[in-house]
């Protein structure tokens, strides 16, 4: 308990200077950061042929990141079907097929990282730092931009003079890259390098009548440690992800790792109320976003603490340690359970799939909820999508016409937000339902309770661009494949471009003035209806699947 208590607090406390860097890197405002980065900026726009000082509509904005996500997937597609006959392959690793590679592009271009495959084994050295780093790289930075110009088109309450639509997007792309990612990046990747993660890819066997030296695929792990966990990516070097010893090596890497998974969200609280200038309106969001942390949390280390009730009877009772490390044990095992739920990464130090039903609901809950800190940047912009539906609801409950931030709510903005946040029961639910009605497609290693909640994880996994799995899948097929795709896509532009258009639509409106009727946005009672929205809706969409997976299984098995 003590060691969750000082993570807890060391991302605290590193994530204030971390905000506020991010506020400087990213401000609109000229400063010495843009004369350092540079030189580094200002050919990379060149390359691209781009003018960084265009502000684009909010249209412009998104087909920009549409086309570059289409060319991304396109690219890495290709390099994974061919990477038998490309170089940088010292395993003599062949191609993918295509149902595998496509979602394997679509997942990691959607900041996913859900994984069929078993990398080490089935991607050779260019596919994972080619394609798979880059895009490690580049979609949470995207995450980011995105968020960027969704706060100073929609909260700043005086935009500077500089925009004329919601920003650049390449402008935005290059410089969270070069300025936050790399930096953070390079940082993590050394001192998981100081503790040992790229081991040595040969060992001697522990039988000593055995003289062969077994050969361990190696390659750059640390560097992709850093941003799969710094990046809420989440996709590691090897299929076992981060309880493998050359991922995760010692305790102090753990702590490392387990803190860089809700480092940058947390530290986007402080950095967008310096950027909005709305210091209690992230405030009042931080609270929820800790209080729901908290919750899940502690739930989900009470339930791992209790016996495995499918062992009870073959051993000593005690805390569930199925599928988890022992050097790791069930606490901090279960922290890194909640938060890589809560902030859409996926990486693990403990197997999902062997969480008790409570626990693993709880894990269910923070994709459902998927704003409890949230992936990089789209965390915040899905809470915004349940902000704008707190203000529709409670303007309404006290006799105003809808309005956000003095901006009119009207039937455009409502039809939209209302898409984007019921998208999710709908495109989880209904594969849901397919994917049990045909078990040959399922494939799953358990047909009762639990079986539905290894399908329902995982099209929710996919959607909540989360990448986790309850694994006992076959779910290396064109139909597991094909099907997480759509959930992939849908679940990953929806709810980060309607924000964005949302934002565009009321910045073109006529503010009203506050009156005695105004809604205060920033008060603790709206922050409290805005939670409940949250809970609300997410119950009501995914209470009766629940029921019929974990909370069955807990009834009929144990905690």
């Amino acid at each position: 308990m003590n060691d969750m208590i000082a993570i807890y607090a060391l991302v605290a406390l590193l994530s204030v200077p971390l905000g506020i860097y991010i506020a400087f890197a990213l401000s609109t405002q000229t400063n010495r950061l843009d004369t350092l980065f540079g030189v580094i900026e200002k050919p990379i726009y060149r390359l691209a042929g781009v003018n960084s000082q265009h502000a684009m509509t909010w249209q412009v904005y998104a087909l920009a990141i549409l086309k570059l996500h289409v060319g991304l997937i396109l690219l890495a597609w290709l390099v994974f079907m061919c990477q038998g006959l490309l170089p940088l392959n010292p395993d003599g690793i062949p191609g993918m097929p295509w149902d595998t590679a496509l979602h394997t592009a679509v997942s990691f271009a959607t900041n996913t990282n859900q994984q069929h495959y078993s990398g080490q084994a089935q991607l050779s050295h260019l596919s994972q730092t080619f394609a798979i780093v880059t895009l490690q790289f580049l979609t949470p930075a995207t995450g980011l931009a995105v968020l960027v110009a969704i706060a100073r088109t929609l909260l700043v309450a005086k935009p500077a003079k500089v925009l004329n639509g919601v920003g650049n997007y390449y402008h935005d792309l290059t410089r969270t890259v070069v300025r936050v990612m790399l930096p953070l990046a390079a940082v993590v990747a050394l001192l998981l390098t100081w503790q040992g993660v790229p081991a040595a890819h040969q060992v001697d066997m522990l039988d000593p009548q055995v003289e062969e030296v077994q050969s361990i695929p190696l390659g750059p792990v640390a560097s992709m440690v850093a941003i799969k966990q710094l990046g809420t990516n989440g996709g590691g070097w090897y299929g076992p992800n981060s309880t493998v010893p050359l991922e995760n090596p010692t305790p102090l890497a753990n702590v490392i790792e387990t803190a860089s998974l809700t480092l940058i969200p947390v530290a986007l609280l402080i950095a967008i109320a310096l950027i909005s200038g709305r210091r209690r309106l992230m405030t009042g969001i931080g609270a929820v976003m800790i209080a729901f942390s908290l919750i899940s949390t502690s739930v989900v280390v009470y339930s791992e603490r209790m016996p495995n009730a499918a062992l009870v009877e073959l051993s000593q009772p005690g805390a569930n340690l199925e599928g988890k490390e022992l050097r790791f044990g069930t606490d901090l095992s279960a922290l890194w359970g909640s938060w890589t739920t809560q902030t859409s990464n996926g990486s693990v130090n403990a197997m999902h799939d062997s969480f008790n039903p409570m626990g693993g609901m709880m894990l269910l809950m923070d994709m459902f909820v998927n704003v409890t800190f949230g992936g990089v940047g789209v965390g915040l912009i899905g809470f915004f999508l349940y902000l704008m539906l707190a203000a529709f609801v409670g303007s309404l409950m006290v006799g105003r016409a809808p309005e956000l931030f003095g901006k009119p709510l009207e039937t455009r903005e409502m039809r939209w937000i209302s898409l984007a946040i019921l998208a999710q029961p709908l495109v989880i639910l209904g594969l849901s339902a397919l994917t049990v009605a045909m078990p040959s497609a399922a494939a799953n290693s358990n047909p009762g309770f639990h079986g539905l909640s290894q399908v329902l994880y995982e099209f929710t996994s996919a959607f909540a661009n989360n990448g986790s799995g309850f694994e006992g899948l076959g779910d290396d097929t064109p139909w597991w494949n094909i099907a997480c795709v759509v959930a992939l896509l849908i679940g990953r532009f929806l709810p980060m471009l309607v924000p964005l258009a949302v934002a565009g639509w009321l910045a073109a409106k006529r503010t009203a003035p506050a009156g005695r009727g105004t809604l205060p946005m920033d008060s603790p009672a709206f922050m409290g209806l805005t939670a409940g929205v949250i809970v609300i809706v997410n119950l009501l969409g995914f209470l009766p699947a629940l029921v019929l997976g974990p909370i069955a299984e807990s009834v009929v098995q144990g905690f």
